[in-house]
């Protein structure tokens, strides 16, 4: 049996807006689906379906109106804070924004091992940061010791994803993450998540708005609209197969060099 990693179930997030005229507004509403251990799970929508409220809500940056999440089989609200993030980390799409400017970006690396490998000798750390941007594909030599505005958005971006892995996580939350980056640079975060989940076993959320991403990357797929899940499952069954009005419009907005994937 595959070891489920992540559970969603009838996750809700509920606003109130206006002043005077209050009305509710659902960033999320009941929402449920669960992700395998080395799966790639995509969130596909347009902009304000509620994905990046999902991954808030998991990354627990959002307090759920309702609904429950489980990790490895135990309420999110069990787990200390420390234990949550080994367990599940993040990446978002402005890699600039993860950044202090006025620190080198070796700054947020010496954090994260800080604290996952705090027993671990100077020259020990030193050596796992190494390898560890030699898996994101960087070399040492040509990163470290430099200021963010010295690297391009996909350096930084392979930069905070190492980050994510001294923790060693169970499950990677990818939240846009090629947005920011130029067209080279995604196919490389692209291929490096796939790699890592076939070496590493990691699960991946992979959210997007981008259907030629997702059809690429993903095992299973999730279309949102408005907060609510409009359909789902295995990649290729979901955009070749259409069920509903709304996949059928997000595929039909695939520019034509790529929409014979998808007909």
């Amino acid at each position: 049996m595959v070891e489920e990693i992540i559970g969603v179930e009838n996750l809700t997030k509920r606003y109130i807006s206006g002043i005077i005229r209050q009305k509710e507004v659902y960033g999320a509403r009941d929402v449920s689906f669960n992700i395998k251990r080395g799966e790639i799970l995509s969130l596909v929508g347009e902009s304000g379906s509620g994905k990046s409220t999902i991954a808030n809500m998991i990354l627990r940056l959002l307090k759920p109106t309702k609904g429950e999440i489980n990790l490895l089989g135990k309420s999110i609200r069990e787990y200390k804070i420390k234990n949550y993030y080994e367990n599940v980390q993040g990446i978002f799409q402005d890699p600039y924004s993860s950044y202090n400017f006025f620190y080198k970006v070796d700054h947020v690396l010496n954090q994260a091992i800080s604290h996952s490998l705090s027993w671990v000798d100077i020259a020990e750390k030193e050596r796992i940061i190494a390898n560890t941007l030699g898996i994101v594909g960087l070399r040492p030599d040509e990163t470290l010791g430099r200021f963010p505005h010295q690297l391009s958005g996909g350096q930084l971006q392979r930069i905070l994803l190492a980050r994510c892995l001294l923790f060693k996580p169970r499950l990677l939350i990818a939240d846009e993450p090629t947005s920011m980056i130029d067209a080279c640079a995604r196919a490389e975060v692209l291929n490096l998540l796939r790699k890592l989940r076939d070496k590493s076993g990691i699960s991946v959320l992979f959210i997007t708005h981008d259907i030629g991403q997702a059809q690429y990357i993903s095992d299973r797929v999730i279309v949102m609209k408005q907060g609510e899940i409009v359909e789902g499952g295995p990649t290729n069954e979901v955009f070749l197969n259409p069920k509903e009005d709304y996949t059928k419009a997000l595929l039909s907005s695939v520019p034509s060099i790529y929409r014979r994937w998808y007909t």
